[in-house]
């Protein structure tokens, strides 16, 4: 399977991109909400989900056994197609080994993961862990309790005007205590792109680990590990139109080997007595109990048709979107855009000035518009920015420049409505 599609995503790199063929692959696109057709612009929270998802019904009503231990059929269909999807991950984001591929239950899972394993064994008191201003709460309150764990202290890259973190101001927060540097790819607050590759080398250089936060990138941009350069790299199922409830965690073997387990349970055992208990190897030292099956599944299948679709097309196309969606929305009165990063995803966090973000998303919802409202679990980049919170349009490749018109559309009727 994985020739065939890197054979396909080879060919589709050359096709231009025909939304309407790629919005048929998500049923939940073509309903009416509120009479009106949906126009989902909340994929920065979740995604929807491709036909390709068939996977699922496939492993429950066929294939549903066990993985790992069972000799039988069910079992063994089970176990390839398990191991399968580790596989495909790997080439989704060009990792050396199946075996650095950890499935987990999200991004948080995989950063709590890393925070309780690696970080317990090599952080101590005066050690620094190193983040940035516009973190998710998932890449801070781990780092935090890490730190009351250890006696070790969070230093912060503070964000300027754009919502973006300079390299000076990162430097400047390095320092040889600096142990941990950990990073999002992509902000999911404001749709920033970061230079982790640059900020990977210049923590190294520090002495530091890093790990990526890539929950908001690896729905939107190629992914390749080695060239990021970083230690771990994270992302959850649900925002790359695969399953909620499954998750990759990405990290390099040597530090996987070294790394104490996270949770106790079957599986992750080479062999247990009352006296004594040896640990399996990696990634199942790090996958206890019966994992979610049936997601890691749906998660190959759709990190499969993401690399036929071709991730780099896929993002040019967005690309062209955000620059419509920044010509479309910028002129409208009465609107302040948050965050306006030189590079960036399609992501539009918005104020308008004098109505509350959730008042904003239900009149919206009315018009069958689906945003987000709120902090987006990230409140300190809230209030670096001085607000409580925003309506968040987010885009995906399967949305439309008429989508973006209809948002534009909507935004006014909330104006006429709150400012007469």
């Amino acid at each position: 399977m994985a020739n065939v599609v890197s054979i396909a995503a080879a060919a589709a790199a050359s096709l231009p991109w025909d939304v309407e063929a790629v919005r048929a692959d998500f049923p939940a696109l073509a309903q009416l909400v509120n009479g009106h057709p949906l126009v989902y612009l909340d994929n920065a929270a979740t995604a929807q989900k491709p036909a390709v998802l068939a996977a699922l019904e496939n492993y429950y009503q066929r294939d549903c056994g066990n993985i790992h231990r069972s000799v039988h059929q069910l079992g063994e269909r089970a176990t390839e197609a398990y191991e399968r999807a580790r596989r495909t991950a790997q080439a989704f984001l060009g990792a050396a080994e199946p075996r650095e591929i950890v499935f987990t239950r999200g991004t948080t899972e995989a950063i709590n993961l890393v925070a309780a394993t690696y970080g317990a064994a090599n952080l101590r008191a005066g050690d620094e862990i190193l983040l940035t201003g516009m973190e998710h709460h998932s890449n801070i309150v781990p780092w935090q309790l890490l730190a009351e764990r250890t006696g070790a202290r969070l230093q912060v890259a503070q964000v300027n005007d754009r919502g973006e973190v300079e390299m000076e101001e990162f430097e400047r927060q390095l320092s040889p205590r600096t142990k941990i540097a950990a990073f999002g790819h992509v902000s999911n607050a404001l749709g920033t792109v970061n230079p982790v590759a640059e900020w990977t080398e210049r923590a190294h250089a520090a002495g530091a680990v890093v790990l990526v936060d890539g929950a908001q990138s690896a729905p939107h941009l190629p992914i390749q590990v080695g060239a990021l350069g970083c230690d771990f790299f994270a992302f959850s199922g649900h925002k790359v139109f695969g399953p909620t409830g499954i998750g990759v965690l990405w990290g390099r073997a040597e530090l996987l080997e070294a790394m104490p387990p996270f949770q106790g349970g079957g599986d992750m055992i080479a062999s247990v007595s009352f006296e004594r208990t040896t640990y399996n190897r990696i990634p199942y030292k790090f996958e206890a109990g019966t994992p979610h099956i049936a997601g890691a599944i749906g998660l190959g299948a759709a990190l499969e048709y993401l690399q036929t679709l071709g991730m780099t097309r896929a993002a040019a196309y967005e690309q062209e979107l955000a620059r419509y969606g920044a010509e479309r929305l910028a002129p409208l009165p009465g609107v302040r855009w948050i965050g306006q990063a030189r590079e960036r995803t399609a992501v539009f966090s918005l104020v308008i000035e004098g109505v509350h973000p959730h008042d904003v998303a239900t009149v919206l919802d009315t018009e069958g518009i689906a945003v987000r409202a709120g902090h987006h679990c990230a409140q300190p980049i809230m209030d670096r920015f001085g607000v409580p919170a925003t309506t968040r349009a987010s885009l995906a490749f399967y949305n439309t420049r008429g989508e973006v018109d209809r948002l534009a559309e909507g935004l006014e009727k909330v104006r006429r409505i709150f400012q007469g």
